[in-house]
């Protein structure tokens, strides 16, 4: 199975840029690149119907963040570009003319 690869990750700031939550601010919860959605914090609540059981004898309702489609999220910050050192003997040196002598 190959890995699917993502422009954010959990933990990233994110701002979404389409749907009915634009504009709204959070952090990712959860990645789900196989779906290729992901979860962000206070984005797309949903109430969600819970069954009695012994914990919640009496059932009820309980909100929680829904799924948004990968491609509506961007980085609210932009990450800080990396300056690698350059190997040595790498870098490319233009071509010195030859000046011939007449």
């Amino acid at each position: 199975m190959s890995r699917i690869k993502t422009h954010v990750k959990k933990g990233d700031q994110v701002v979404v840029i389409a749907g009915a939550a634009k504009g709204a601010q959070g952090t990712i919860i959860e990645v789900q690149p196989s779906k290729g959605r992901v979860i962000v914090e206070g984005v797309r609540m949903i109430k969600k119907t819970i069954k009695p059981s012994q914990e919640k004898p009496q059932g009820g309702f309980i909100e929680k963040e829904a799924p948004i489609h990968i491609s509506n999220v961007k980085l609210a910050t932009a990450p800080a570009k990396k300056t690698a050192a350059k190997k040595a003997g790498t870098a490319k040196t233009p071509k010195k003319k030859v000046e011939k002598n007449k």
